[in-house]
């Protein structure tokens, strides 16, 4: 990760842009650490975005007014989390967890946003099953938010050791994100690292292939030289 001092004014996306930075940076430091380096998900980082996407909707009917509360339990979790001792961050995580899923029983827009959000509280949890519930049942309205409930289904999916349903929450999360320049290569490099885990060397390198070609600027976005792990792989795969 690049240690420049950030702007004071932050986006989601560059939170993203920091994590999958560090999580390559990882890679690089130790090869056992490859199947969590880029896929643990960076939760915090996701949960950021979807939660930006989400609070910011309109608030239109009751469900919305639950939803709201549990929201701004959320974002005064997220605030005082670091400065808690673990006893209370984790009572504190569960009164979240469970204010979502009480907006998430009800329907319109406030109901269906408070599934995406009781999925992530619940990953924070580390219910990947009970997260997983939540996210088959969430309407994706939105392409971008569509596109990163699917990595986190595919994180879900890494966290049970099931492989092969996480490569195809993430293949899928690429397709969802309308080749959005810096959601669609964090999809695909996330399948990348699920492919090596797996030694699937030429599936790996071929997704680096698509992301040099097709968002060439990523690779500068995130300070990262994703021509090198095109490399390995290929090399990888030449000697199997």
């Amino acid at each position: 990760m690049s240690q420049k001092e950030q702007p004071e004014s932050r986006t989601a996306i560059d939170d993203i842009n920091d994590s999958l930075t560090k999580a390559e940076q990882r890679v690089q430091n130790n090869k056992k650490l490859i199947m969590w380096a880029c896929i643990a998900v960076a939760v915090v980082v996701i949960a950021t975005l979807l939660f930006i996407y989400a609070y910011l909707r309109p608030s239109r009917n009751a469900a919305d007014t639950q939803y709201g509360l549990a929201s701004n339990m959320a974002a005064n979790y997220e605030m005082s989390a670091p400065m808690l001792d673990s006893a209370a961050t984790a009572q504190q995580l569960d009164a979240v967890t469970k204010a979502f899923e009480e907006a998430a029983t009800r329907s319109h827009d406030g109901g269906n946003n408070a599934k995406l959000m009781s999925a992530i509280y619940e990953f924070k949890k580390g219910d990947y099953n009970k997260a997983l519930t939540y996210l088959n049942d969430y309407d994706k309205k939105d392409a971008i938010i569509a596109a990163l409930s699917e990595c986190l289904k595919g994180d879900c999916y890494v966290n049970l050791d099931k492989f092969p349903e996480a490569i195809e929450c993430f293949s899928k999360a690429a397709d969802l994100s309308d080749e959005n320049p810096m959601v669609a290569p964090y999809a695909m490099m996330k399948e990348a690292t699920v492919q090596r885990h797996l030694k699937n060397y030429s599936a790996e390198a071929e997704l680096y292939e698509q992301i040099t070609t097709k968002y060439p600027e990523y690779g500068v976005s995130i300070n990262t030289n994703i021509e090198n792990y095109l490399e390995r792989a290929k090399a990888d795969a030449a000697k199997k």
